[in-house]
């Protein structure tokens, strides 16, 4: 049984058609108006193997901030629909990324307890191209919100802001990668309470 969800928004800012599956290989087909944040979903799609489609639509002549926000929205959204009830799953991932003079990491919970920590990630440069790097964690906040997850995020070093972005995006794909994999041994939900 494929794990995929899809989703329609639209908004008097942004009109965004996302599907994701989270069993894939790896496969993207992505149009999201803002360049940057294209680049790093791609790098989410082939780091997690999942397949990833974003086709958005957005005020990005006022700025990429409700574009980044929605389709953070919609991928935390789609995310939560496609696991289901998580039977199964390993629910907790951890994944160390190098990136040239960076070291990224990100551990995920799929806990269902919405909750965001970045330690160290201070950004050289506050734009990338033309993409604000506030942005980034405003895209991880509503990613971790809609999706309802733990997500901690440590940059244990680096100096050049796309690096370090590039290597976080990897580390959250490689560890949901880890986190939504189905173990054969877990038993219905992986949690004392009987849910999650």
């Amino acid at each position: 049984m494929t794990r995929s969800a899809s989703i329609q928004r639209k908004t008097n800012e942004t009109n965004i058609e996302l599907e994701l599956n989270i069993d894939g290989s790896g496969q993207s087909q992505l149009d999201t108006g803002v360049p940057f944040l294209t680049h790093m979903l791609d790098l989410f799609a082939k780091h997690g193997q999942f397949d990833l489609s974003v086709n958005a639509k957005g005020d990005t002549e006022i700025d990429d901030h409700h574009t980044t926000e929605d389709i953070a929205i919609c991928l935390g959204q789609v995310l939560k629909e496609a696991l289901g009830e998580k039977k199964g799953i390993k629910r907790y991932g951890n994944a160390f990324v190098p990136m040239d003079e960076t070291l990224a990491q990100v551990v995920i919970d799929l806990s269902n307890r919405p909750h965001l920590e970045i330690r160290g990630a201070e950004f050289p440069s506050q734009k990338v191209g033309t993409f604000d790097t506030e942005l980034v964690h405003e895209f991880l906040w509503k990613f971790c919100l809609e999706a309802r997850m733990n997500l901690h995020v440590i940059v244990h070093y680096g100096q050049n802001t796309h690096h370090i972005i590039e290597a976080i995006f990897k580390a959250m794909a490689r560890a949901l990668d880890e986190a939504t994999t189905i173990d054969p041994r877990v038993k219905g939900v992986p949690s004392s309470k009987g849910m999650l």
